[in-house]
């Protein structure tokens, strides 16, 4: 209990009997109810969760699902029994931020840093929430109130869930904040995780994310001017460095190229640039009070 409301934890493992006892173990004593998630482990997470605190009640994916289905797994048991989690109402939506520290880059693995880097830029975009960085973290705190508005349904279910349920909550217009939090590694945790296939795939999944924002938020639910200066810039911009490809091809082939070819992709590029930063612009501006 937490100014008088129940606290819930959600802890997602998949074969992570190594380290999901000391997890749980850490957790302070404030929380009431700590839901371990197991996504169809095949070692002993079970058995050394049930066995780290009275307080854990284990819930088992019989396949592994991905880390997203096991936290929407926890968040809907925690909702069903009503615990909370934010007690302070500053925010419906925290998460740590591990690059806020001075020490990110060197405790953190550079290859993942850099990785993170790129995510969080895309996520930016995607979501709405330009104040928000280190879009990868899970260590998160959402309420109740906003588990119940989310259609988890709709929400990615592996390794890109934060950055998508991200992109919901600015639909719904939740306050989102990010908290220091200092990077911990080298403690026997093991990654699966290979950026080469990673960060396409969230890309992609972030593409689709900003459309589907921009068509939710700024048209369907209240029609906001900047979704005339995104759809003009990415016209504009797409046309010109697809005529700047051709034109330089044609160039390579020994055509000659005018000068007044050369100030149209120049225009088309740089109107388009500035049609897409003022639409990020009014888009910043649009979700400034949700921090």
């Amino acid at each position: 209990m937490f100014d008088d409301k129940k606290v819930a934890v959600v802890v997602p493992a998949f074969n992570e009997e190594g380290l999901v006892g000391s997890t749980v173990s850490t957790i302070p004593a404030f929380v009431d109810k700590i839901y371990v998630v197991d996504d169809g482990s095949t070692d002993a997470t079970v058995e050394r969760a049930q066995g780290a605190d009275e307080r854990v009640e284990v819930i088992r994916h019989e396949k592994n699902e991905g880390v997203g289905a096991a936290i929407v797994t926890g968040y809907r048991r925690s909702a069903a029994d009503e615990y909370d989690a934010i007690a302070s109402n500053e925010c419906d939506y925290a998460k740590a931020n591990r690059l806020f520290t001075g020490q990110a880059w060197q405790l953190i693995p550079k290859t993942r840093y850099l990785g993170n880097a790129v995510l969080s830029f895309l996520t930016k975009i995607a979501s709405g929430y330009w104040h928000v960085a280190d879009s990868q973290s899970g260590y998160t705190a959402v309420n109740l109130e906003t588990i119940r508005m989310v259609d988890l349904e709709r929400v990615y279910r592996r390794y890109g869930f934060p950055n998508d349920l991200l992109v919901h909550l600015n639909v719904w217009n939740r306050r989102v904040r990010d908290y220091p939090s200092r990077p911990i590694y080298g403690v026997g945790e093991r990654s699966g995780i290979r950026l080469r296939k990673v960060i396409p795939r969230i890309s992609w999944l972030l593409l689709k994310g900003f459309f589907w924002r921009m068509g939710q938020k700024y048209v369907i639910r209240d029609f906001h001017p900047l979704i005339l200066f995104y759809m003009l810039g990415i016209l504009l911009f797409g046309v010109g460095i697809l005529l700047g490809i051709v034109e330089v091809a044609l160039r390579f082939a020994g055509n000659p190229i005018t000068s007044a070819t050369i100030v149209l992709v120049a225009l088309l590029v740089i109107s388009g640039l500035q049609l897409l930063l003022f639409a990020m612009w009014f888009d910043m501006e649009s979700n400034k009070d949700l921090r």
